[in-house]
């Protein structure tokens, strides 16, 4: 929620903007300018029914949305986001520089089933932006790479820094691989981070330790079992 800084709930509806708005279209300025792949999370998005989203986007460098995701677990705790958003009512996945990618949002990570469906759709790596309180630091790390151990995937995982709001926020944005290991964490601190990522790596490892493949509980009742490539 860059474009108001998740905290200042009050500059939700100013900054409130159609899908296809000023942001998108810089976004995808962006990526054809670099050349490169752009997830856009995320922004106040209002609908045409008037309700407000917190809404991400990935675009392609050709400026082709490639996915786009409305957040679905709304904040709760000290926080006005369930008060003024509509939660979104579907995934978002889409092929990032090859593999099926999916999308979250921050709160999201505490909510395994999210990922699992993310992964029944064919996801082998998972974005995540968020504005993470540095109160809660060690949970940031702990998901971010429990989700990437249970559900086999690359996790790429970008935490806002500074203050918003009198809250101070984590950062220490980082990328784990899907062993568990973290191939880059960045600081409390404005930078840049980036990481050489094992496209490929998620479905070697899926072939060698075939968990996904063990799994005896349907994503709904009288669901075949989900094949894992």
């Amino acid at each position: 929620m860059w474009t108001a800084g998740y905290f200042s709930f009050e500059q939700y509806v100013e900054r409130a903007e159609r899908f296809e708005g000023p942001t998108l279209a810089a976004a995808r300025g962006w990526a054809n300018a670099l050349q490169v792949f752009v997830h856009l999370g995320s922004f106040v998005e209002v609908d045409d029914s008037g309700r407000l989203h917190n809404t991400s986007a990935v675009i392609a460098p050709d400026g082709t949305v490639v996915a786009t995701y409305r957040k679905i677990h709304l904040f709760g705790y000290g926080s006005r986001e369930s008060e003024l958003l509509t939660p979104g009512d579907g995934l978002g996945v889409g092929p990032v520089a090859g593999p099926a990618t999916g999308i979250t949002t921050c709160y999201d990570l505490r909510f395994p089933e999210l990922f699992r469906s993310l992964v029944d759709e064919g996801a082998e790596q998972v974005v995540v932006c968020a504005a993470w309180p540095a109160a809660r630091l060690e949970h940031w790390r702990l998901f971010t790479a429990v989700r990437a151990v249970e559900q086999q995937v690359n996790m790429i995982a970008c935490n806002a820094v500074g203050e918003q709001q009198g809250v101070a926020l984590g950062g220490h944005s980082r990328v784990v691989a899907p062993t568990g290991e973290v191939l880059v964490e960045a600081g409390a601190d404005e930078g840049f981070t980036h990481a050489d990522v094992d496209t490929g790596l998620p479905r070697r490892f899926r072939a060698e330790f075939p968990a996904l493949a063990d799994r005896r509980w349907p994503t709904a009742p009288n669901t075949p079992m989900k094949e894992y490539a």
